[in-house]
């Protein structure tokens, strides 16, 4: 699946979309987001933990809807 990855070593612009930071956890909690080329959010998910990531189905069900 092509996609455009943001770097954010600075953690600025998951801070401007709530990414949790949990210390008992390790840091950062997951987030996805799926952003369209007009700049709409099309899919957010927040994870409770490591292992709470989003199936790909997932996201695909939204890419291909639109």
């Amino acid at each position: 699946m092509p996609f455009t990855g943001l770097p954010d070593p600075g953690h600025r612009v998951m801070d401007l979309y709530g990414q949790e930071v949990k210390l008992l956890k390790l840091g950062r909690l997951p987030a996805q987001m799926l952003i369209d080329k007009s700049g709409m959010l099309r899919f957010v998910h927040y994870g409770k933990s490591m292992a709470d990531i989003p199936d790909v189905s997932e996201i695909e069900k939204v890419l291909n809807s639109g």
